[in-house]
């Protein structure tokens, strides 16, 4: 099974270390220039790398690349850290501004849901800086619902501004769920996409 490729022209793999500058590039207007991220001071490439690393200890970086650059990517991330909520994960989708519109967002959720699904993660969340019409109507498309508001929980750029947060289960509840498999044990699975399965610090 091969990873979706989200046109001719791009491919999904998982991101490594070299990605860390580009993906902190397509970042950086959305910190410095909106409310979309909470963070105020734009991460630069060593966080973004450190970030990177962090996050495929736990489950998948996803970028999608077209003709050599990376325009946009996907991640999963832990939802909470206390024991009870290790079956959830958060999920966040970007995609540079001149790439949007394409369907990137879309091909890259699509290809980051199976694998969490195939790790053993139960139900994947979406925090939404609201107002944002875009990115709630991508994700109500790929089946999250609204579970609830927070509101007027962040200041920036002036404003105080409400967050969203929609839900989308990835498998049905069982009454005793095996622990998610790490992103390594889930690479060996023959299940795991051929494109995808050479381990993240192979690939860095």
């Amino acid at each position: 099974m091969d990873a979706p490729e989200a046109s001719v022209h791009g491919m999904i793999r998982l991101a490594t270390s070299r990605d860390a500058e580009a993906i902190a590039a397509i970042y950086r207007p959305i910190v410095a220039a909106t409310a979309i991220s909470f963070e105020t001071d734009p991460p630069g490439a060593a966080e973004m790398e450190r970030r990177i690393t962090t996050v495929l200890q736990i489950a998948p970086w996803l970028v999608y690349e077209d003709r050599g650059e990376v325009a946009g990517y996907a991640y999963g991330s832990r939802h909470r850290d206390r024991a009870a909520y290790q079956w959830s994960v958060d999920v966040s989708v970007y995609v540079g501004e001149g790439s949007r519109r394409r369907g990137i967002g879309r091909a890259l959720y699509g290809a980051l849901f199976p694998l969490l699904r195939l790790q053993g993660f139960y139900a994947a969340h979406a925090g939404i800086t609201l107002p944002n019409a875009a990115s709630v109507a991508l994700h109500e498309s790929l089946g999250f619902r609204p579970v609830g508001i927070y509101g007027a929980v962040g200041f920036k750029l002036g404003a105080w501004h409400d967050v969203g947060w929609w839900q989308s289960s990835l498998r049905e509840r069982t009454p005793e769920p095996q622990v998610p498999r790490s992103l390594r044990e889930a690479q060996r699975d023959p299940a795991w996409p051929s494109s995808l399965a050479a381990n993240p610090s192979e690939r860095s």
